[in-house]
Parts: structure tokens; sequence; C-alpha cells
């Protein structure tokens, strides 16, 4: 009865697994009833089934893609504005728009091409500066109180989403990982596997030792089937 455990697929581990629990605590079988292996085993399973559909990180990097879109087209959209009403000499306040825009460009008018951390840090200065009551006069005055709502707004949102991120992530990489917990359940079944096998002459061990080699045979077919797909 042999076995390579590590050829199968996550999937195939958790059935055969599954399985062999079941085989093995079905009552029929007086010599491995509460066998400390078998309680070993169950209990190992129920973390490797809580973890190996689970992904690595927490599925929220295309949210926080998302989000530094939205602040970058809030940013870029301010900044254009004023870079062009500036250079209106005829239009009314177009000194504030000057104003405003040096601003943009002391703390970075590349900010939307800056590294996520970065981009954010530049963007809480450029807000801070913004929302002095001076500056707010002159954005009040060009009439673009709304957009620059906006672009904080959007600067808030992806701060949120990136501290969710970041906090899933930090609790994922504090689980065990599921490889790491593959590794102790393929050595437990081993283990029992090796027991049942070593055994399997004595006339009590005899039916356990057939029942389940047919399941391990039903594990080995099931990988064969896909390596020839």
């Amino acid at each position: 009865m042999k076995i390579t455990l590590s050829t199968l697929s996550t999937k195939d581990l958790a059935t055969f697994t599954q399985r062999l629990i079941n085989t093995s605590t079905s009552g029929s079988y007086s010599v491995i009833n509460n066998h400390p292996l078998i309680n070993d085993i169950k209990s190992k399973y129920a973390d490797y089934d809580a973890v190996y559909t689970k992904q690595t990180f927490s599925g929220k990097g295309r949210d926080v893609n998302s989000a530094d879109r939205e602040r970058d087209s809030a940013f870029i959209n301010l900044k254009s504005y004023l870079s062009s009403y500036r250079k209106m000499s005829s239009l009314p306040n177009h000194q504030y728009a000057e104003d405003l825009y040096q601003i943009f460009k002391v703390h970075g008018l590349d900010l939307d091409r800056m590294s996520y951390s970065s981009q954010t840090a530049q963007m809480k200065k450029l807000i801070e500066t913004l929302q002095t009551t001076e500056n707010i006069q002159k954005i009040t005055a060009l009439s673009l109180h709304t957009a620059f709502s906006e672009m904080k707004s959007k600067q808030n949102a992806f701060e949120s989403i990136f501290a969710e991120q970041a906090g899933a992530n930090a609790e994922l990489r504090q689980m065990n990982s599921a490889s790491s917990i593959r590794r102790d359940l393929e050595k437990t079944l081993k283990s029992f596997l090796s027991l049942i096998t070593a055994m399997k002459d004595v006339p009590d061990w005899q039916l356990l030792y057939f029942d389940t080699n047919e399941l391990v045979k039903a594990a080995k077919n099931s990988n064969t089937a896909k390596e020839k797909n």
C-alpha cells in the first residue's frame, strides 16, 4: 500500500483524508477506535480544510488599485485645471490658479506615478497646505471647492482600503501556511498507513487494511487520470 501523498492535488488530498477518517471512524474496526493517530489526523485535517483553499493574500489588491486610480484621477483633474487656468491672464483670479498650481508643484506634479506609500505621504501634505484659510479662499474663488473635496475623499478612501488590506494580509501571514499544514497532515497520514500495513497480517486488522488500500488506489487513480489529461 504505497502512495506519494505529495503528488496529490490539494483537493484530492482533502478527499482522501476525509474518506480515510470516515472509514476508520465508522465503528467497523474496533482495533482503531479512538486511536491517537486517527485523532491526530482529524485535528490536522480540520486545520488543513480551513486554509487550503484560502488565498495567500487578502484579495483586496484589486480594490486598492481601483481606489488608487480614482485618487490619481481626482489629483490630475485638479492639477490640469489649475495649469490651464493660470495661463489665461484674461480670466478673473488667474493669479489664484497660479498660486495654487505652485503648491502642487512643490509637493510633486507626478504624485500619481509614485508608490502607494510615497503618494499617500505627499498627498496628505498637499491637502494640509491647500486647507489653510488663505488657500481655501482661493479655491472657493475659483469654484474648485467640489473638486478639492473630491480629491480629499478619494485620498481618504484609499487610505481606508489600504489599511484594510494591510490588516488582512498581516492576519493571514500570522496563520500557519497551507503548505506547512499540509506537510504535517501528510506526515501523520504516512504514519497511519505504515501502521496499517505493518499490521495487515493480524486478523483484526486485515479488513481495515483492505478497505484502506481501496481508498489509496482510488486516490492514485484520480491523480493518474489527471496526469493523462
